[in-house]
């Protein structure tokens, strides 16, 4: 996504996002989808009332932002900065609420008549002064209503703010015309009250409305601030020699601290050193490269405990450092970062416009002239059946206020807003609204083993080698061929020759072989490490070991085989025994699954006798197809497909890079977020503390996220369609009728802002 005004001419199609000013209601946002769509080269146009912005997808052209931005201001609306909304500072309580005041002084004594009458009393105010009281509100507070319902009528269109002026307008020239054809001296009922009562409801409708939307974008304004504005840091440069030779971590830290800068965060470069001390936010992503601290990762990942981190670890931009203070390498700055990728993924989803709400688009399309239409048939139906003027006209007022359509713009987004806000702030990223829509509907969860349900940190459990005395060679010669490799597998190998202090040997020509081992030349010997099922694909076999690997797989263990190519074919070398504990909490997690009535899958490529092992100590039956072992990278999205059969809605869940095929093709992908980047962008949603119980906490925030979305429509609609007949048949007047418009939105949003108290049930456990 490009910001505004930076759209890559290399793209096939470019993307950028624009704040906009002045929208009101459903009405508002149809007109500025179709006024956007219209500019030649835009492929889509998505906006969103809740965030008052659009995404705008497009073919690159010459000044292709300002021709945006011109038809957003020619559609009667003012064009922002993408996120004004979202990085303006916190406004105090009573922010905007001037003109909410002031309309409400000056209606204050138009009302007290209507009191009075509850109590038998008759204080009607003289007419001159209902004129004077009630002119100000209808034509300055009311202003921005003519001018927004101006715009609107010279596109073509009607929107909340036509319906307002329209009505109230109304009101007022009937009070008029009354007040100046009545004989003197002689007390007529005007309606200046209703006008002036209306356009300050509203007002206050709005600013309710403001202040409550505001609380459904605090969770991305937080991420926004936990970006330090300066970083510390130190012009030295730091060697492994001088590590070494430091006669303590927090000594040569101290060393350094003399000589640090502080610098603005946009200015870091990728290996820079930085120093951040005690209780203070770490600028960007990196790693320690000295000393000791606990990091709190809460607004970030959703764990609530601090973690541990020492040299060699990573952290992460906008953590908060404990009480160490730590030298740290800088590996990624400013789009890169894991806390600017997080923020991203939250503004995509609350950009994006959910399917069900292309529905509400399109009643808001032709809800404005219906109402128009309606509104004259009041009018015309009253004047039939024998009223008076003014009560025709009061009727057909109460009509176009009721039935201004703000709450079915708000329904959706705000209701999405929230629940993609709190689902960050407990770890879960909802990349994709359409998986947060779906994924209430999941009866079948299919999950990666390795990284996913066990923790992905294999270590070489034992070896044998099948020539005597040569396990140290034998384990040299397969961590040369693992050095360039990422596999878990590979690293363990690597990791148990080192532990053992072997010397590196070099290997020439190594390949991957996609979910099967590697392989490549060590001292001229062409050798591969891979899985069983390679091997005896190649027709090589463990052969005296089979028993001793037998047994291992019993356990849950991975085994594999060191092969060398030779003339009379591949002659195993070795065999190794790769040990993989489950994720604490995976058992707990799959069983909080089972009891919401969810089938559940694990696929794995191990052999049957490794997987079904490990399903059993994660609680899974085998016998029942929960386990299904052997799985080629390849083949996990027949897997799914499979698991999709019968109209089965299947959520996958996995980490690497081989399971993104299949995280693409389940209904709804879940990416661990201690997985690869292209697992996240495959994925729908993303679960950044890769704990597989975050799993039905992503789950229940859909189920009660929609339900949100289910419930504001119905208010919605409900209020709109009993609203306008009470009003067309004299039941409602215009002051209750404006009263129960701006309730609407207000409800709205504040159901929608119920999600905000919503806790995962593991946490709340």
């Amino acid at each position: 996504m490009n910001p505004l005004g930076t759209a890559d001419p290399s793209d096939p199609a470019s993307q950028t996002d624009i704040g906009i000013g002045g929208m009101t209601c459903a009405a508002c946002s149809a007109r500025v989808e179709r006024a956007l769509r219209k500019v030649p080269g835009v492929v889509d146009a998505q906006v969103n009332l809740a965030t008052e912005s659009a995404r705008v997808t497009f073919a690159p052209g010459d000044q292709m932002p300002a021709r945006l931005r011109r038809a957003v201001r020619d559609a009667g609306y003012e064009p922002r900065a993408a996120d004004a909304a979202l990085t303006a500072p916190d406004e105090a309580p009573w922010a905007g609420f001037g003109p909410v005041a002031l309309g409400l002084l000056l209606s204050a004594p138009l009302v007290l008549p209507m009191v009075g009458d509850l109590f038998g009393r008759h204080w009607m105010l003289p007419a001159w002064l209902q004129f004077l009281l009630a002119t100000p509100v209808q034509f300055g507070l009311g202003a921005r209503f003519y001018r927004a319902g101006w715009a609107a009528l010279r596109a073509g269109s009607g929107n909340m703010d036509l319906l307002v002026s329209v009505g109230t307008t109304a009101g007022w020239l009937l009070s008029m015309w009354l007040w100046l054809s009545a004989p003197p001296d002689t007390m007529v009922h005007l309606y200046f009250e209703g006008s002036a009562v209306v356009i300050t409801l509203v007002l206050l409708g709005k600013w309710l409305e403001a202040r409550a939307r505001r609380q459904t974008t605090a969770a991305i304004r937080a991420l926004h601030a936990l970006r330090p504005e300066l970083a510390h840091l130190v012009r030295g440069r730091w060697s492994a020699a001088q590590g070494a030779a430091a006669s303590g971590g927090a000594g040569q830290t101290e060393a350094f601290a003399a000589e640090t800068t502080d610098v603005p965060v946009s200015e870091v470069l990728v290996g820079d050193h930085l120093l951040v001390r005690p209780g203070e936010r770490f600028p960007v992503d990196g790693t320690v490269l000295d000393g000791q601290t606990q990091v709190d990762e809460s607004l970030l990942t959703g764990e609530p405990l601090p973690v541990p981190r020492g040299p060699g670890e990573r952290v992460t931009g906008g953590a908060i450092n404990g009480d160490g203070r730590v030298l740290m390498t800088v590996t990624a700055v400013g789009s890169e970062t894991v806390l600017a990728r997080i923020i991203r993924l939250v503004e995509d989803a609350q950009a994006a416009k959910a399917p069900i709400q292309r529905l509400v688009d399109q009643v808001a399309a032709v809800f404005v002239p219906v109402v128009l239409v309606v509104a004259a048939l009041t009018w015309g139906g009253w004047l039939w059946s024998g009223a008076a003027v003014e009560t025709a006209v009061i009727h057909a007022v109460a009509v176009l206020v009721i039935a201004c359509p703000c709450a079915l713009g708000l329904a959706t987004p705000t209701a999405i807003m929230a629940g993609t806000g709190v689902a960050a702030r407990h770890g879960i990223l909802i990349r994709d609204v359409q998986a947060l829509e779906l994924a209430h509907r999941v009866d079948t969860v299919a999950f990666d083993k390795t990284g996913t349900l066990t923790e992905g940190r294999p270590v070489l459990g034992d070896l044998r080698a099948t020539s005597e005395g040569d396990e140290a060679g034998m384990l040299a010669r397969a961590a040369a061929i693992g050095q360039g490799s990422e596999h878990p597998l590979a690293r363990a190998v690597v990791a148990a020759a080192v532990a053992r202090g072997l010397a590196p040997l070099a290997a020439d020509g190594v390949r991957a072989v996609p979910g099967c081992g590697t392989e490549g030349q060590v001292a001229g010997r062409m050798l591969r490490v891979g899985s069983l099922r390679w091997m005896n694909a190649l027709g090589a076999a463990p052969g005296p070991w089979s028993d001793w690997a037998a047994a291992w797989q019993e356990q849950g263990a991975t085994v594999a085989l060191v092969a060398e190519q030779q003339a009379q074919g591949l002659v195993v070398q070795g065999v190794l025994a790769f040990g993989d504990e489950p994720k604490p909490h995976a058992a707990a997690a799959l069983g909080l699954l089972r009891k919401r009535g969810l089938r559940l899958v694990m696929v794995s490529g191990d052999n049957r006798g490794a997987a079904e092992a490990m399903g059993r100590r994660l609680g899974l039956r085998p016998e029942n197809g929960e386990v299904v072992a052997g799985v080629l990278p390849g083949d996990k999205v027949a897997t799914v497909a499979a698991l999709r059969a019968g109209s089965h809605i299947v959520a996958m869940v996995g980490d690497g890079v081989n399971d993104a095929p299949a995280l693409a093709a389940a209904d709804v992908g879940m990416a661990m977020g201690n997985g690869t980047d292209v697992a996240m962008q495959a994925a729908g949603i993303t679960l950044m503390r890769g704990d597989p119980a975050l799993v039905a906490a992503a789950l229940d925030i859909s189920a009660r996220t929609v339900a949100k979305i289910r419930q504001n429509l119905f208010w919605a609609f409900f209020y709109n369609v009993a609203g306008i007949p009470l009003a067309a048949l004299g039941y409602l007047n215009p002051v209750l009728a404006g009263a129960a418009m701006a309730l609407s939105s207000v409800s709205v949003v504040s159901n929608a802002l119920l999600l905000r108290r919503w806790r995962p049930a593991a946490s709340a456990s």
